[in-house]
């Protein structure tokens, strides 16, 4: 059995029913302008190869680039996610914490641009980018 206990500093993320109650559970960190999003990878995020399925670093990927913009402002700012590539570069290994780090690198009146990585400890799992419009209201 997993134990879905985060590291250090990680608060539950408690995002809205849905589809990522599947991916998770996520787990939030603020940190210098940001905000860390973590994973324990289990059983549910494996693969054939028994390591982590790439679909799941995609998600975590968009969870983290989107929550950026979307925690830029208050009240939060709704985000949809217009573009995002992800290049995978080691496999993800299950009961291993995993945290992605994002940042914005620009943001406009309408949409976000973002970059981070995914990381296991100091192993580089992946890179990503994304962009985000701003669903503001008015």
């Amino acid at each position: 059995m997993i134990d879905y206990a985060a590291d250090e500093g990680f608060e539950p993320a408690n995002f809205t029913p849905g589809f990522l109650d599947h991916g998770g559970p996520y787990w939030l960190k603020p940190i210098e302008g940001r905000t860390l999003v973590g994973l324990r990878l289990a059983d549910q995020h494996r693969n054939y190869r028994e390591a982590a399925h790439g679909g799941v670093l995609a998600t975590l990927a968009d969870v983290a680039l989107s929550y950026q913009p979307y925690a830029s402002e208050e009240p939060p700012v709704p985000v949809v996610t217009s573009s995002m590539t992800v290049n995978f570069l080691s496999p993800a290994i299950i009961g291993h914490w995993i945290v992605a780090d994002a940042q914005i690198d620009r943001i406009g009146g309408r949409q976000a641009h973002t970059s981070g990585k995914i990381w296991d400890g100091e192993t580089l799992l992946a890179t990503m980018t994304g962009v985000f419009t701003l669903m503001r209201s008015g």
